[in-house]
Formats: structure tokens, sequence, C-alpha cells
């Protein structure tokens, strides 16, 4: 595990350098002032980066370092950052609280948290279109398509009406697993994918690393359904007991939270599995599988 925390710590650390000089004023010299601040403000804030982590473990698990891994690690954060700020909106999720500060909306206003979340959604593509991303252009194109659908009404956009469609509903373990598939794993199915992309996976490495991304993203919802039944506020850095008052469709509220621990072991057994072929060299992804689950212990 400790050598997982290291890697965790550097695509961290390398993702927030990358942001941080992709958002100051001289490299965006015709942005608004208060908007450039609040993507900052979203952008820049503690966050753990594990979807950026995925990306540039993958791409080292298949030999390949250097700005690439980083550049898309940083162009999914964007991403992410964006999904976080206009969930918080009241029209959504209505939050006041991410990650121990105040949401977007509350430090600036509703409206440029909104066009904050745009401005941050729209970089992420222009940093994979940049040739520094990848000098194949053919690469760069299946980065920039993979994201597209990842994260549009076929991934996570479209699970998000999902969830909102399915609020006080009670979702099949079909419908169920579809729309999580969608909200939460299609941005880690896809951080593992633009590892592979950039690292040239043959196509058995690629499929395998896919379904690990898709494994990931599942321990990783069903820990965060945990979380909000189990956890606290402040360990948490939202706010917690929401999904049973809005009649959410979870796990935990569809198996219990006996349950839904039973689930969360089986899916980690199998998203190890899957990498186990690649031998040694898969460990640290081994272990970021365990951190994800505990998370809500």
């Amino acid at each position: 595990m400790a050598e997982f925390q290291v890697e965790l710590q550097m695509a961290a650390v390398a993702t927030e350098t990358f942001l941080d000089q992709a958002l100051v004023a001289r490299n965006n010299p015709a942005a608004p002032a208060r908007l450039l601040e609040a993507m900052r403000y979203a952008a820049l804030g503690p966050g753990k980066r594990l979807r950026p982590f995925l990306v540039m473990e993958t791409t080292r698990l298949l030999g390949l370092s250097g700005d690439g891994p980083v550049r898309a690690g940083a162009a999914l954060e964007c991403v992410h950052c964006y999904s976080l700020v206009h969930d918080d909106l009241p029209a959504m999720d209505d939050d006041d609280l991410r990650r121990g500060r105040p949401t977007v909306h509350r430090a600036f206003d509703e409206a440029t948290a909104i066009l904050a979340g745009d401005a941050l959604l729209t970089l992420a593509f222009a940093i994979l279109a940049d040739p520094a991303t990848d000098a194949d252009a053919r690469v760069r194109v299946a980065l920039i398509t993979g994201l597209a659908q990842a994260a549009g009404a076929a991934g996570m956009v479209g699970g998000q009406q999902l969830d909102l469609d399915g609020e006080g509903q009670d979702l099949g373990e079909d419908a169920l697993g579809a729309m999580q598939s969608q909200k939460t794993g299609a941005l880690f199915r896809y951080a593992c994918e633009a590892g592979a992309i950039l690292g040239r996976a043959s196509t058995e490495k690629r499929e395998r690393l896919v379904s690990f991304g898709s494994a990931f993203g599942r321990i990783f919802q069903i820990a965060d359904d945990l979380i909000d039944v189990t956890g606290d506020a402040t360990t948490a850095g939202k706010a917690t007991a929401k999904d049973a008052g809005r009649g959410k469709a979870t796990f935990v509220a569809r198996h219990g939270v006996k349950g839904a621990r039973e689930r969360l072991e089986v899916e980690v057994a199998a998203a190890i599995a899957l990498v186990a072929p690649f031998g040694r060299e898969a460990n640290v992804l081994a272990d970021a599988v365990r951190f994800a689950a505990r998370r809500e212990a």
C-alpha cells in the first residue's frame, strides 16, 4: 500500500501543477478574472485525484510516462470537477459542502458556478487536442472521442439523468447497475481506457484494463453509497445521509449495509483478478482497489 500512496500523491501533485499553470491569467488573457478564479477554486481544491492517477498508472503499467499521461489525466480531472460543480447546484443535489469547503455556487454564485463548470469541460478537450498530449493525431482523436462518449448522454450525464429519474423508485438490479455504470463508472472506465490508448496496449490488454476501470467504478460507487449511510460530513468532506431522504436508488437502499459490503468484497476480488495477469507491476492498481473500497471503513 505504501507504493500506491506514493504514486497517488505523485499523480495528484502532477495534476495540480499542470492545472495550476493552465488556469493562470497569463495563459488565459481573455478570460474574465472572476470566471478564472471560480475555475481554479473548483479544479484546485482538495481531492484525491484518483481518475488522473488511474490514467498515469495504467500507462506506467504499459511502460509509458511523461507529459502525455499527465495531460490526459488533467483533462479528465477537468471533466470530473465540472461535474461536481454542476452536481452541487440547487437544481441538482443542492449541496453546500464539497471536499470540506463551500461548494462553488456558495463561494461565488450560481451563474458563475455554471459557467465555471462549462469552461472546465471545454478546457478538457483543448488539453487533449494539443499535440503536447501525443504527437500522433490518431491517438489524440481516440482520447477526445473516448472522453466525449464517457462524459456525454451515453455516459456520465446520461447516468445523472437516470439518477434523477430514479428518485423514489425501486429500480431493478439491472437498471441500478446501468445507472451507476454511466454516472460513476464511465469516467473511471475512461481513465483506464485513456491509459491503454496512450500506452498503445494490445486489444487483449486494453479490454482487460477497460474492464478493470468498470469494476473500479462499481467499487467506488458502492463505497460512496456506504459513506452516505455510515459516514459523517467531516470525514466525507460533503453532506451525508442525503440519499435516503431523497429516495435515491443506491446499492445500500437495495441491499442494505451488510449486502452492500458483501457485494463490495466480491467486486474487489474481481477487479484484482483482472489485473493479476500483469504480474507484480499491477500491485499498485490492486492496492488502489483496496483503497477505494476502504474509504467507508
